[in-house]
């Protein structure tokens, strides 16, 4: 998936994929989600994903809504915080992405 937002290029074919997550039984499924976070060569975040009629990634016509997809650029915060909610930790390389923002207790 690609896609242009404010004058930056988003494209999931060139960008690093550091974990990813899923809900749902399938695409038919009207709450079904699939999301992947990516970094890209110059260090932006941004997710990439697709869902059902009753997710945010929706599209509607009229009364009706659709599965749809689309990449949202996130802050590196942003992007933290969709790990610790959606990624095992054992499963991304923390030290790598976010070294400053990841602290012992």
């Amino acid at each position: 998936m690609r896609q242009i937002i404010e004058g930056r290029s988003y494209n999931t074919e060139t960008a690093t994929e550091i974990g990813s997550y899923k809900y749902g039984t399938g695409p038919s499924d009207f709450d079904h989600i699939e999301e992947s976070l990516y970094i890209t060569k110059q260090g932006a975040y941004f997710l990439a994903g697709s869902g059902g009629a009753n997710t945010d990634y929706c599209t509607c016509n009229g009364n009706s809504s659709f599965p749809g997809h689309r990449i949202t650029p996130i802050t590196r915060e942003q992007a933290l915080i969709w790990c610790e909610k959606h990624v095992a930790i054992d499963d991304i390389d923390v030290e790598t992405y976010f070294p400053d923002l990841v602290t012992e207790a």
